[in-house]
């Protein structure tokens, strides 16, 4: 695979009343993080976007977690629930009093 700076291209661009660039129609609804690298400089990376509120999900050891309980999941294929049975059991007064603690 080439390295980035075998493949680099330039063209020169200019930038519309709005402030805008036309990168090309093959970009067209990407999402891209376009940094400043000095004054007049800016780098346009493409990639997606993670939303704050899911942020956490991309943690280390959250990701570590969620890999053991794939792990699990697939390991420990789910079976059906006796709902009836369950509910018995949820409502046994041995399961009442040891909740009340």
């Amino acid at each position: 695979m080439p390295r980035a700076s075998e493949r680099a291209t330039s063209q020169l661009k200019r930038i519309g009343p709005s402030g805008q660039i036309a990168l090309g129609k093959e970009f067209a609804g990407r999402t891209a993080v376009v940094e400043e690298v000095e004054p007049g400089v800016w780098m346009v990376k493409l990639g997606q976007f993670i939303p704050d509120s899911e942020r956490w999900l991309w943690q280390r050891d959250v990701q570590s977690s969620l890999e053991r309980a794939e792990a699990y999941a697939a390991s420990h294929p789910a079976e059906a629930s006796d709902l009836d049975a369950l509910e018995q059991e949820a409502s046994s007064p041995r399961l009442r009093h040891s909740a009340a603690g």
